[in-house]
């Protein structure tokens, strides 16, 4: 079985993390599929969203550090250039929005791909652990970058230096993730949401991701200019000119992504 399983659904791309027997830890093999069906899913007119989550119990353990171990290995260096930066850079320029669906234990870079997605889904079971301390490292793929600016500066550094498990429901509460589902309805529950998202103005939602990254750096005056600029391509979509459309004719709107 492949590392990734991979299927476009009713517009959205299912990227299933395949290695439940190592709780889908990653090895170059997955990391480098994973890269090259996100930039499937860049490229693809017949992919709106993007659904990504693990199969078996877990989500992802992070990396698998027999590699990490192994003299013949990539080594830390290349992993993080070639492996997790990549991954992590593609999911934020991705001009369409991507669905974390987190079933289960999400670990070390395995937790922080999660955070760099648009929308971060949990079934109640799942977990969020910061492991880097455990063996000596930093948090990396992007970590100390979003945790802080999601949960606040005290929270993010005593997860990372401590590496305590946090629950669903306390990264719910602490604005780390979106929405926490039961595990029994999980699969249904979030893949309801990426079916909500395929169906709105593609164009529109990849521009809004844009001006969300442009945030992190910009003054507030850059922002302005910035959302100036993203909003005036948005008002030349067709979307843009279905919605108005539909809004004066009192109709539900038919988005085609375009």
């Amino acid at each position: 079985m492949p590392s990734i399983l991979f299927s476009i659904e009713n517009d959205i791309a299912v990227l299933t993390l395949n290695r439940p027997d190592k709780l889908n830890s990653f090895n170059r093999e997955m990391a480098l599929l994973l890269q090259h069906h996100l930039d499937e899913c860049s490229a693809s007119p017949a992919v709106r969203a993007v659904y990504i989550t693990g199969a078996g119990k877990g989500f992802s353990a992070g990396q698998d550090l027999s590699e990490v171990a192994d003299p013949e290995g990539p080594g830390m260096i290349s992993i993080l250039h070639e492996h997790y930066n990549p991954i992590v850079t593609k999911i934020r320029n991705l001009p369409k929005p991507v669905v974390a669906a987190v079933n289960g234990v999400a670990a070390g870079a395995g937790a922080n791909i999660a955070l760099c997605c648009d929308v971060i889904l949990a079934a109640s079971s799942s977990q969020f652990i910061q492991a880097f301390s455990r063996i000596g490292l930093i948090p990396d793929s992007g970590g100390t970058y979003l945790l802080p600016r999601l949960i606040g500066w005290q929270k993010a550094s005593a997860l990372m230096m401590l590496g305590d498990r946090l629950s669903a429901a306390e990264a719910e509460r602490l604005g780390l993730l979106y929405k926490v589902f039961p595990d029994e309805s999980f699969g249904e529950e979030s893949m309801k949401i990426a079916r909500t998202l395929a169906r709105m103005p593609t164009k529109g939602l990849a521009y809004t991701k844009r001006a969300l990254n442009a945030s992190f750096t910009n003054s507030f005056e850059q922002q302005l200019q910035e959302e100036d600029r993203l909003q005036y391509a948005a008002s030349h979509t067709l979307d843009f000119k279905e919605g108005v459309a539909a809004f004066l004719e009192k109709r539900p709107p038919i988005f085609r992504g375009e």
